[in-house]
């Protein structure tokens, strides 16, 4: 296992965001101390866990190059990122910038100022786009990238840009990821937007109907804390070193179900209608990953049964709306 240090520390990129957050709580859980483990954030706020917190910019090159010969990390958890899919396509520009010139500009820092740092960067499932029609059973890590939204393409770019910098040197995991979710997640994504409202109308804030957009899709969904189990392993160095795994379930869950489970979870009658603003046409009506490589490199699994992550992030806002 590679060895984490005060001297040799943790980076974590996107510190401060939703996966961040629950990763470096997850870094200490697996006996790193917290003096080893540095957040990078576009703030300075305080996390638990985190020794401290360094604000960066991680398009200015040259502050990123000061930082890591700075600190010369044994790894780096990359998750930076415009992440929302409607942001990025936005600001595209912005998205670009950051998703694909800031983790180049990453990746180049380490290879020159910290070559025995490993790099695991957090990619996503988005970079397959189109391929999933040609695979509803599962993408396999070598089929095609064919992303069908800006999202999708930085992605894919910085996927496929990390893969060539292995080749040159670079130590680097690249974690596909699919769909994620758990306690404290913004109600931008599907299961949170659900949870909420049925927490609202709990708490008698909302009339007791959900607004719902596109049920029919089905998408692959995984624990948040599942998925920072796997970027703990790979930090540690687990995996080998070049490679792209999928982080998924392997299991498909039409939107229909994850919203009739929410529904079981509570006793008020809840009427349900489509919200034209909320439906998003999909030309990918299954997106499905193939998780052996994962299970196999890492003895990764997901341990969180997803009716549990739908009651834990039901019971989240519940716990926020409460009076």
């Amino acid at each position: 296992m590679r060895e984490i240090s005060a001297q040799h520390p943790v980076l974590v990129t996107g510190a401060s965001g939703f996966v961040g957050g629950y990763l470096v709580k997850a870094l200490a859980g697996h006996g790193i101390p917290e003096s080893a483990v540095l957040a990078l954030s576009s703030n300075e706020r305080a996390l638990p866990g985190a020794h401290k917190t360094i604000q960066v910019d991680i398009t200015d090159s040259a502050k990123v190059y000061d930082l890591i010969a700075a600190y010369r990390p044994a790894a780096v958890v990359h998750l930076a990122a415009v992440a929302q899919p409607a942001k990025a396509a936005r600001n595209q520009d912005l998205a670009w910038q950051v998703n694909v010139e800031g983790t180049r500009n990453l990746a180049r820092a380490i290879m020159l100022k910290a070559p025995q740092a490993r790099l695991v960067f957090a990619s996503s499932s988005e970079t397959y786009g189109a391929s999933f029609n040609d695979w509803p059973e599962g993408v396999a890590e070598s089929v095609s990238l064919r992303p069908m939204s800006a999202y999708g393409a930085t992605k894919a770019a910085a996927d496929v840009a990390l893969g060539q910098m292995a080749i040159d040197g670079l130590d680097v995991i690249r974690f596909r990821a699919f769909n994620h979710t758990g306690p404290g997640q913004a109600p931008n994504y599907v299961v949170p937007a659900f949870a909420e409202q049925v927490a609202r109308i709990e708490a008698g804030i909302q009339p007791p109907v959900m607004q719902v957009g596109n049920l029919d899709a089905c998408r692959d969904f995984l624990d948040v804390r599942d998925v920072v189990k796997a970027y703990v392993l790979a930090a540690l160095g687990q995996g080998l070193p070049g490679r792209a795994y999928n982080l998924s379930s392997g299991t498909g869950r039409p939107i229909q179900s994850v919203l009739d489970t929410l529904q079981s979870f509570t006793d008020v009658q809840i009427d349900v209608e489509i919200d034209p603003n909320r439906v998003r046409p999909s030309d990918v009506p299954y997106a499905i990953g193939n998780n052996s490589a994962v299970k196999s490199d890492f003895g990764w699994t997901p341990e969180f049964p997803f009716e549990q992550t739908l009651r834990d992030v039901l019971d989240g806002y519940r716990a926020t709306h409460a009076f």
